[in-house]
């Protein structure tokens, strides 16, 4: 059963997450936070931000992580399949349909209409792990991590992954 769980879990946002891995991340939260319980909202955030600071799509380092912690190694395999199942459907059947059409004016404006979206689902998140370590941490110390984090990326070009470890040291630390 939980890895029929793991599977649903991973494979309707992989369905609904039109533009990969960003878009998916809401809807993987909701499953796994809210549908199943798996994960409080922190450990995703801890998770998610691991798997940021890491090469490859967001989506399967969070469906190989997850689906070990939950099923083991079986249900890293199943929730990594169930990840890159509907990417591999779609592939296999409506890839030349698509490629026919990519250059669409249809197929261009849908995709504007649909970028707002994702990055409103986007914001949502981030707000809410805002309010998350809010109240796990206290308003000064979110603020002055978010700052350092912005001094260290956008002016010191220091690399994202190097500012989450040092995030995470400093949280390990606080605790």
């Amino acid at each position: 059963m939980i890895y029929w769980q793991l599977f649903l879990a991973f494979f309707i946002p992989g369905i609904l997450g039109y533009g990969g891995g960003p878009a998916s991340i809401p809807l993987v939260e909701n499953e796994v936070v809210k549908r199943y319980e798996w994960m409080t909202v922190q450990e995703f955030g801890e998770v998610l931000a691991i798997g940021n600071s890491l090469p490859g799509p967001i989506a399967t380092k969070l469906a190989g992580y997850i689906g070990y912690e939950i099923g083991g190694v079986f249900g890293s395999v199943v929730s990594v399949f169930a990840s890159v199942a509907p990417s591999l459907i779609l592939m296999l059947f409506l890839g030349s349909i698509l490629y026919k059409y990519k250059n669409s004016a249809k197929v261009k404006r849908l995709t504007l209409f649909v970028q707002p979206v994702i990055a409103i689902l986007l914001g949502v998140m981030a707000w809410k792990f805002f309010l998350e370590s809010y109240v796990g941490i206290g308003f000064w110390q979110t603020i002055l991590i978010a700052g350092i984090s912005y001094l260290l990326i956008e002016k010191w070009k220091v690399h994202p992954a190097f500012v989450i470890f040092a995030a995470i040291v400093y949280g390990g630390f606080m605790l």
